[in-house]
């Protein structure tokens, strides 16, 4: 049993925690590694994001040569939606000198098939990082079974 520190105490960590963990884990081990596909951000994203009971929204960070930067959650929602600031996105970017950055999110429903709100997000935040000169790749929507792109 994994356990997580408490205020002065230990305590069982939560499912969440648990994919946190295992997740950063998997982006250390992966940094450096060159993203090749969407299969790969597929699986880190689901690393991060997916079987989770809560819409959680982050980001992968590449430079230019798409090799791993880092890669985390930005923002945690509810079961129906996460608040994405475009300001956190960019300054993430700009504070890892990333060249290219790979937006996800999850859907708790089960399924991955992209909202309207997903696809305004998406132009809004290509806008964003254009202006900073930092490429938006692609924005994946995961679930435990499925992903699909909101583009």
């Amino acid at each position: 049993m994994l356990y997580t520190k408490h205020g002065r105490r230990y305590r069982p960590a939560t499912a969440d925690e648990v994919l946190e963990a295992a997740a950063k884990y998997l982006v250390a081990e992966r940094r450096g590694a060159k993203i090749t596909s969407t299969g790969d951000a597929v699986l880190l994203a689901r690393h991060l994001a997916a079987g989770r009971e809560t819409e959680s929204f982050g980001a992968i960070f590449l430079d230019a040569r798409h090799q791993l930067i880092a890669a985390e959650t930005l923002f945690h929602g509810t079961v129906d939606g996460a608040t994405v600031y475009r300001r956190v996105v960019a300054e993430r970017a700009l504070r890892y000198h990333a060249a290219a950055v790979i937006i996800f999110h999850n859907h708790p429903s089960g399924d991955p098939e992209p909202s309207a709100q997903d696809r305004t997000l998406t132009r809004r935040l290509r806008e964003a990082l254009e202006l900073l000169e930092i490429r938006l790749l692609d924005h994946i929507v995961v679930t435990n079974t499925s992903y699909a792109r909101a583009e």
